[in-house]
């Protein structure tokens, strides 16, 4: 009997984590039956600055997660993120080309390709191109322009992109430590699939991930991505003001940003250092929001996933600086089961194997998969991928 097993491996900044989930026919949601963890260590601020560290913390968590699952994972989803992941939009035109003017999928590729020629793609990897509209001879297209007819195709897109270095070095550790990878999803779009409602991404809304050293924040409208930036700070700065200002050791100043300290401590003095940093993270949201034209106009709000959302009082904190609705995220995945993979910090690696994608599966043939899927994605520089 074929098993539809699904790995995902999430190489944070902090934390190495990969989850093993099996789809049970019938089942909407899989039955996690291995998970693994380990001390990252030779990745900052979310890419790989020692290739040797980074593989031996990824074979640590691989080994916990084989062991607690009972079988050899070879091939899996891996998430990408890190300072330089952000998202350009970009505009491109193309001459519609069939003689009766009706739109076909090459005339949409054609469009799509002007807009790849006009953005800065120096040193720079495509992760996956979001369409965001089209116009069809200086008329806007609702829905999908094929079929319509007429002479010029416009189009808009995002386009999710990274350090060309930063890619290489993730997927030379992924590979030495004996990892065949399916597909490569930034770790934002893997964590809306576990955050986001289809609702909250049509009418608009945000996730913020509040990593270790990055914070990264997407903006969803009618569905797709329309904004992507990752800032380069996070909830490591916050531990470190506490430390310092409490006069507590790194330990003691963690367990005091997630409320989970009993000893006794002033709270206000607590509240304004975690505040204060919390206030730069917010200025910098709502600075993104008003280059976007977003500030206070999104009706689902921001939701908070990555370990920086259980700092406390965050949710109450991001309503008032932000003027909009703020949740903690949840999932609803594993019913009343308790597990430590409700905390948020795990949403990144399980939403690798809660992709919609079809092909969220082992296939019979993952390699195979893989490369269709970066040259239907990864378009520019495929060379570089070849072993």
């Amino acid at each position: 009997m074929i098993r539809n097993i699904s790995i995902g491996i999430d190489m944070g900044s902090t934390t190495t984590r990969v989850v093993v989930g099996e789809f049970i026919k019938g089942e909407k949601n899989p039955k996690i039956i291995g998970i693994g963890e380990s001390e990252t260590k030779g990745v900052r601020h979310g890419y790989v600055v020692n290739i040797e560290e980074a593989v031996t913390s990824l074979k640590d968590a691989i080994s916990a997660a084989e062991k607690s699952s009972g079988m050899k994972i070879k091939h899996a989803f891996i998430s990408i993120g890190g300072v330089t992941l952000r998202g350009d939009i970009s505009n491109g035109t193309g001459i519609i080309s069939k003689a009766d003017g009706e739109v076909t999928n090459l005339d949409v590729n054609k469009a799509l390709q002007d807009c790849e020629d006009n953005i800065n793609l120096n040193n720079k990897k495509i992760i996956k191109i979001f369409p965001l509209s089209f116009k069809l001879d200086g008329k806007e297209v609702l829905g999908r322009p094929e079929g319509m007819q007429g002479t010029k195709l416009e189009m808009k897109a995002l386009f999710v992109t990274c350090s060309l270095s930063h890619f290489e070095d993730l997927l030379e550790v992924i590979t030495s430590a004996g990892i065949e990878p399916i597909d490569i999803i930034t770790g934002v779009e893997a964590g809306s699939y576990i955050a986001l409602s289809e609702k909250q991404k049509i009418v608009g809304g945000a996730l913020v991930n509040i990593g270790s050293e990055t914070v990264s924040l997407s903006v969803y409208e009618n569905g797709t991505l329309v904004s992507l930036h990752t800032f380069s700070i996070g909830g490591a700065d916050i531990t470190n003001d506490i430390a310092l200002g409490m006069k507590v050791s790194l330990e003691n100043s963690e367990r005091l940003k997630l409320g989970s300290m009993t000893e006794e401590f002033s709270k206000k003095k607590l509240d304004e250092i975690i505040e204060a940093r919390l206030s730069d993270i917010f200025e910098l949201i709502e600075n993104h929001f008003k280059k976007i034209k977003r500030n206070e106009l999104l009706p689902a709000g921001i939701v908070f996933i990555g370990g920086g959302a259980n700092i406390t009082s965050l949710e109450e904190f991001s309503k008032t600086a932000l003027k909009l609705p703020s949740k903690i995220g949840s999932t609803e995945i594993f019913g009343n089961i308790k597990t430590k993979l409700r905390d948020p910090s795990w949403f990144t690696v399980l939403g690798l194997i809660m992709s919609p994608d079809d092909n969220n599966f082992y296939p019979e043939n993952p390699f195979q998969i893989f490369w269709k899927n970066l040259k239907r994605i990864i378009k520019s520089n495929i060379k570089q991928l070849m072993p």
